[in-house]
């Protein structure tokens, strides 16, 4: 008769076979993935040397483009704008003179006549300019509204001497004050007038090249015109200020700007 087993022995074998098994032990070693892998290295998109050597007036950034559009089409239709460089230094001839097409660098030639609402903003805009070439401008109007004959704001008597008030009192007049009228912001804002201005941009043919996006095309005035052409003028004369200097930024404001206004300036000035 063959010996019996225990009944200890008997229970824990049994419970050892009903055990789930032990999962095996992660290796604390680990290897890299590209060693096994054996596809070729990924890459990313080969850049486009054509995009890469345009200028930066003539196009959109790549990384600054929408896949598709989201904004419905602008209503009374579609505003071209100009994109022929010799159109463009048309128009700086005109207001420069001779050889005015040469005063400022191509990109920087483009860059004053962008407004922010052109491509929203993405190839630069001519704000920062504007703001240098609007306080050039105000300078030199400031200027010439002091040397420019004011009209008598005290009654004078037939002597030319100034008459006495209701008080008695007599005013000290002086001829170097006779242009302190001038600096007030009234009549600054009187020569420097919104449609003034833009008259003279049009005249120059600003308003041919000027790269913005009107609210409605069939509607220029209505959409903003002359502030934006305003704007384009200051911006030509912040940047000739930056590229050539203040003096021929003053000269420039001189001739092109104010003496259109009706101001007349002497050779020292």
């Amino acid at each position: 008769m063959a010996p019996t087993r225990p009944l200890r022995s008997l229970l824990s074998t049994a419970s050892s076979s009903l055990r789930p098994a032990q999962p095996a032990k992660r290796s604390l070693v680990r290897t890299s993935a590209c060693a096994f892998s054996t596809s070729p290295p990924s890459r990313g998109p080969e850049p486009d040397t054509e995009t890469a050597d345009r200028p930066r007036w003539q196009q959109t950034p790549p990384q600054m483009r929408a896949p598709f559009r989201i904004r419905p089409l602008a209503r009374g239709g579609v505003f071209e704008v100009n994109e022929d460089p010799k159109r463009l230094d048309d128009a700086y001839i005109r207001m420069l003179g001779p050889g005015g097409d040469r005063v400022l660098d191509d990109e920087v030639k483009w860059l004053a006549v962008t407004h922010k609402s052109f491509d929203h903003g993405r190839r630069g805009f001519n704000d920062r300019l504007a703001f240098l070439g609007r306080r050039i401008v105000e300078l030199q109007t400031s200027q010439a509204l002091i040397n420019s004959p004011q009209e008598n704001q005290w009654p004078c008597n037939r002597e030319g001497e100034a008459a006495l008030d209701e008080f008695g009192r007599k005013p000290f007049l002086h001829p170097a004050l006779n242009g302190l009228q001038g600096l007030s912001d009234e009549a600054e804002s009187l020569v420097l007038n919104k449609e003034r201005l833009a008259g003279i941009a049009e005249r120059y043919g600003l308003d041919k090249v000027t790269r913005w996006k009107p609210k409605r095309a069939d509607n220029l005035k209505g959409s903003g015109q002359d502030s934006v052409l305003m704007t384009s003028l200051y911006a030509i004369v912040g940047a000739i200020a930056l590229e050539r200097g203040g003096e021929q930024a003053n000269k420039v404001v001189q001739d092109r700007i104010l003496a259109l206004l009706g101001f007349t300036f002497s050779v020292e000035a």
